[in-house]
């Protein structure tokens, strides 16, 4: 499916790619994929009119693999706000990513470091999703 028809199957669909790179995301979403990964967060500062559009509950976004491609549909279930070391342990296992919060912390803690800073205190915006529909 090209982007143009996934946009006309879900118009009002935002855009996004999980991750900062090609390996990262490709594995990002493979955990989607399989389940294991129904949550995700980014930083407070990231959102806005000049960077990416804040999750809604309810509404349906698709995700693309790295090269634009629309790789899954999602439905955010739920959004919260709240600070870096406020994450608790339900929330960084639902991300799929590790098997523990101080391993979350950690990754989490580096892919803030590279994408414009971490600070225990930052905000960060907390989505659970569901997943709509797997493309090809």
């Amino acid at each position: 499916m090209t982007l143009e028809e996934a946009k006309a199957r879900y118009p009002g669909a935002e855009t996004f790619t999980f991750g900062d790179g090609p390996e990262l995301s490709a594995r990002l979403l493979d955990l989607v994929r399989s389940g294991k990964k129904t949550a995700t967060c980014g930083a407070l500062r990231d959102f806005g009119p000049d960077g990416e559009a804040m999750p809604v509950v309810g509404r349906r976004d698709i995700a693309l693999n790295w090269d634009g491609t629309p790789a899954l549909v999602i439905e955010t279930v739920e959004v919260t706000r709240r600070t870096f070391s406020e994450v608790d342990a339900a929330f960084a296992l639902a991300e799929g990513e590790n098997d523990s919060l101080e391993g979350w912390q950690d990754d989490h803690r580096a892919y803030f470091e590279r994408n414009g800073g971490w600070d225990p205190e930052m905000e960060v915006v907390c989505e659970r999703f569901r997943v709509d529909e797997v493309f090809g």
